[in-house]
């Protein structure tokens, strides 16, 4: 069933000194999509964020980007309105009345809309601040003047624009507003919220450079030393960071090595990059906000903007049906120990969502995104906290945020680290198996080794293996299963036919047992050669609304 979901802005990332290429683009880049000539049907083309939202069967969304309109300087109203007062039709960002009424008699609801700041001036955050606060208010009233409850907006902002939404949240707060009244939910991609690394050039010179002088305000904006990033007046739970790990695809090579030989400083290595090109993973983080990597560059094709999987991350953010917390309660490394002693043990996994061939999380070596380095092989020891690094300026030496985003306890006292948490949409799924009310996802559990005597390797693999995780809804209470093939996750495979076989074929599907300690918790076992691991499963229902 279709619903009209709350109005979704798009904001574009950095454009550089010059930027009349990115005024002439109606669409700010996000009408640019991937072909993945490797797979077919719904995943074979990508059409960009834009046109996969008006195309989607579930999210029913239509353009209102030219409803509003975007100047350098003041205009005034064309001609007086009964509706919109002249603070609304006057201005640098001003709403067409007429247009307003043909698309949004309505409401606002089901809109989707492109914040096109570059039109803007000057180049400053706080102007694009301050325009992003209009085009809410232009949205709000239009809602109201419809006779219907604003809802307030989600956003979606590739790089700087997570800074311009940062702005927009603190000049609310300011004007003693609620921020939360106004947005809902905020997604950013790759934004550098903690600056970039290797932007060293002091203000002054930015601004003396001919070059780079129109952009000079905004790179000031990426200074590593800012901790402004601790105080945004918005939950940080509403917030989701998405971080992009593939720095090897990025176009600006000359970006890349800045990251490398940072990384170098704070690690005493150039063997990792521990970016997506141009921003650092740490750097695209924030303290206290959920994160997913997924392994892509910061632009481009194929890029966390033009990529299938910022989409289908995003939609689930904000439309999810139920939040998933993954967990690593105990793990035993049983092999692959120098003889030396000198081995670091790295943890991983990647999960896919059932019905789309595209990852909402991943980690690997080749995106320099585990958990470790481990010396013991129980995985106990004791790493930096992630908040607390992530409250540290991106300057500050040292910076090591490959810690567990959270741990407690269970109800027995052993040690309970969250892997990783994400939104899943039990209602979205193809025609065909709309009588399926289960949800599944395929987990890939990693397990690496690296040696750090100059005899030994870095890229030892000691445990990998795919598993299906498949939660069942159930009047009498939900049950979960492991499998470690896909046979049994068809919609007609009925819950007697999924006991049995756990009963009979503990190899291939595993009953996980409920946690009496924590409510909506399973417990499980994964394993092999090499490695055996208790893992656990939290799913809470999300209210929609929420």
């Amino acid at each position: 069933m279709a619903i009209r979901p709350r109005p979704l802005i798009l904001v574009r990332g950095f454009g550089g000194p010059d930027v009349q290429d990115e005024q002439r683009d109606a669409y700010q880049g996000f009408n640019n999509g991937t072909v993945y000539p490797e797979r077919r049907g719904e995943n074979y083309i990508y059409e960009g964020f834009l046109l996969r939202a008006l195309k989607s069967p579930r999210y029913t969304y239509r353009d209102a980007t030219n409803v509003v309109g975007y100047y350098p300087k003041p205009v005034q109203a064309t001609a007086p309105s009964t509706v919109w007062g002249e603070e609304l039709t006057s201005g640098t960002v001003v709403v067409d009345p007429t247009l307003a009424e043909r698309l949004l008699g309505q409401g606002v609801r089901g809109t989707l809309w492109i914040y096109r700041y570059y039109d803007l001036q000057p180049r400053t955050l706080e102007e694009y601040g301050r325009g992003l606060v209009q085009l809410i208010r232009i949205m709000r009233h239009a809602s109201e003047a419809a006779g219907e409850i604003f809802p307030g907006v989600d956003i979606v902002a590739h790089s700087m624009g997570g800074l311009a939404v940062r702005a927009a949240l603190s000049r609310i707060a300011a004007q003693g507003e609620d921020p939360e009244a106004l947005i809902h939910r905020i997604v950013t991609l790759g934004t550098p919220h903690r600056g970039i690394s290797f932007q060293l050039l002091p203000g002054w010179l930015l601004s003396a450079l001919p070059v780079v002088s129109p952009a000079a305000q905004e790179l000031n904006a990426f200074d590593p030393d800012r901790t402004d990033f601790r105080d945004i007046p918005f939950p940080a739970e509403r917030i989701l960071t998405v971080v992009g790990t593939d720095y090897r695809t990025y176009g600006a090579k000359a970006a890349s090595l800045g990251n490398r030989l940072s990384t170098f400083i704070d690690e005493g290595t150039l063997a990792y990059n521990h970016s997506d090109g141009l921003v650092k993973q740490s750097s695209a983080q924030l303290p206290g906000s959920p994160r997913t990597f997924i392994h892509k560059c910061h632009g481009g094709r194929d890029s966390l903007v033009t990529s299938r999987e910022a989409y289908e991350i995003a939609m689930r953010f904000f439309h999810g049906t139920h939040h998933v917390q993954l967990w690593l309660d105990e793990a035993e490394v049983t092999r692959g120990y120098d003889v030396f002693g000198r081995s670091e043990f790295y943890f991983g996994v990647k999960i896919k969502p059932r019905y789309v061939d595209f990852e909402l999380f991943h980690q690997s070596s080749e995106a320099e995104n585990c958990y470790g380095p481990f010396h013991r092989g129980d995985f106990t020891d004791p790493l930096p906290v992630l908040t607390e690094e992530l409250r540290a300026p991106l300057s500050a030496a040292g910076d090591d945020t490959s810690g567990w985003p959270e741990v407690t306890r269970t109800g027995s006292g052993a040690l309970r680290r969250l892997v990783w948490e994400g939104w899943v949409d039990a209602t979205s799924k193809p025609e065909a198996a709309h009588l399926d009310d289960s949800m599944a996802f395929r987990l890939e559990v990693y397990v690496g080794e690296r040696n750090t005597s100059p005899l030994g390797f870095s890229d030892n693999v000691v445990f990998s293996k795919q598993y299906y995780v498949h939660a069942i809804p159930d009047p009498a209470g939900p049950e979960l299963y492991l499998h470690t093939d896909a046979r049994l996750l068809a919609q007609d495979v009925t819950r007697d036919r999924l006991a049995a076989a756990a009963a009979t074929e503990g190899a291939q599907v595993q009953r996980a047992t409920p946690d009496p300690g924590s409510p909506g918790t399973f417990t499980f076992t994964v394993g092999g050669t090499g490695f055996t691991a208790t893992m656990a499963v939290t799913i809470t229902s999300t209210p929609a609304g929420t």
